[in-house]
C-alpha cells in the first residue's frame, strides 16, 4: 500500500514565457506537519494552488490519489484550506461565516464548531467589523477544527496578527486539531515560530527545492559550531556551508561532517531552521 499522501514528479509551471516551478519533485507522508519555506517569489504559492487544483501544470502530482486537474471536487472533499486570518468581510457575522463552510464543505461539523465558540466570547450574532484580532483568529480556529478532513493547508495564515494571537494560533491548532490521521502543511514568514511544531520542512527557491527533510534528518546531518578560536583552522578546513561571527565568536555551519570530527572544535548544536534557511537562500548548494 502506498502511504504518501502527496507526490510530486517533475512538477512544473510557467506564467508565459516565465519558469515558476522547475520540475520539482517532493512527497508528503500522512501524519506529518510540513512547512513548506521560501520567499516571496519562490514557488510556494504556486505550488499550493497546483496541489488544491487551482492552476494547471506539467509533470505529476497525486494529493490523496486524486489527480487536482481531473478530479478537484473529490479532492476538495479532503482538504481544508486557509489563507490570511485577517481577510474574513467586516460586515459577515458568526452565524455567517458557519453557515457558508457548511455549504461548501461536506465533512463540516457545526456542532463541533458551535462548541468551541461556546468556550470564547463569540455569538452568533457579532460582526468581524466589531471583533478584535484574537476573536477573529478563535473564528477562524472553529471553522478549521469542525473541518474533519486529511489535508490541512495554511497559506501565512496568521499574516497581519501580534505575536501573542500567532503563538495561541498555533497551540490550539496542535492541542485540539492534529492528529496523527491528520496532516498539515504551513506557508510563513515567520519560521522561527512554528519550527517547534514542524516534522518535515521544504525549502524552495527560485522554483526549485533545496531541501526536503524531517527533522530528525536535520538534526543528524547538520551541525552548527560555536568555534574556539585556538581551533579556527583545523574547523575550517573541514569546510563549512555557512560562516557568520556573533559576540565575536565564530559561528560555523556544517553539512555532513560527522560530530565526533566536531565535538572537540566547540559548542555544538542542531541550527535552527531559520538559520539553516539563511543559508539556503544565499545559493551555498
Amino acid at each position: 500500500m502506498n502511504d504518501v499522501l502527496i507526490s510530486a514528479k517533475s512538477l512544473s509551471k510557467k506564467f508565459g514565457k516565465q519558469q515558476v516551478l522547475h520540475q520539482i519533485h517532493f512527497e508528503i507522508n500522512p501524519g506529518r506537519i510540513v512547512g513548506l519555506i521560501g520567499p516571496n517569489g519562490s514557488g510556494k504559492t504556486t505550488t499550493l494552488k497546483a496541489v488544491l487544483g487551482l492552476t494547471p501544470f506539467d509533470g505529476e502530482l497525486s494529493v490523496l490519489g486524486f489527480d487536482p486537474r481531473k478530479q478537484r471536487d473529490a479532492l476538495m472533499n479532503e482538504v481544508c484550506f486557509i489563507s490570511d486570518v485577517a481577510i474574513l468581510p467586516r460586515w459577515m457575522r458568526v452565524c455567517d461565516a458557519i453557515d457558508f463552510v457548511e455549504g461548501v464543505h461536506p465533512k463540516f461539523n457545526r456542532e463541533k464548531a458551535e462548541r468551541y465558540l461556546a468556550t470564547t466570547k463569540l455569538d452568533s450574532t457579532m460582526k468581524v467589523k466589531a471583533m478584535s484580532k484574537g476573536m477573529v483568529v478563535q473564528l477562524h480556529l472553529a471553522l478549521i477544527m469542525a473541518v474533519d478532513t486529511k489535508l490541512l493547508i495554511l497559506d501565512e495564515p496568521t499574516l497581519g496578527l501580534d505575536i501573542m494571537h500567532r503563538k495561541k494560533f498555533y497551540q490550539h491548532l496542535l492541542e485540539d486539531y492534529f492528529d496523527e490521521n491528520k496532516t498539515i502543511i504551513i506557508t510563513t514568514h515567520q519560521v522561527e515560530e512554528i519550527e517547534h511544531m514542524l516534522s518535515d520542512v521544504i525549502f524552495i527557491r527560485d522554483g526549485k527545492i533545496v531541501l526536503q527533510a524531517s527533522m530528525d534528518e536535520i538534526e543528524n546531518r547538520f551541525a552548527e559550531l560555536s568555534v574556539d578560536m585556538a581551533m579556527l583552522d583545523a574547523a575550517q578546513a573541514l569546510q563549512p556551508i555557512d560562516q557568520r561571527v556573533v559576540l565575536g565568536k565564530s559561528i560555523m555551519l556544517f553539512d555532513g561532517v560527522s560530530r565526533i570530527q566536531l565535538q572537540h572544535l566547540g559548542e555544538m548544536r542542531t541550527p535552527a531552521i531559520t538559520d539553516l534557511f539563511v543559508t539556503m537562500m544565499k545559493g551555498v548548494y
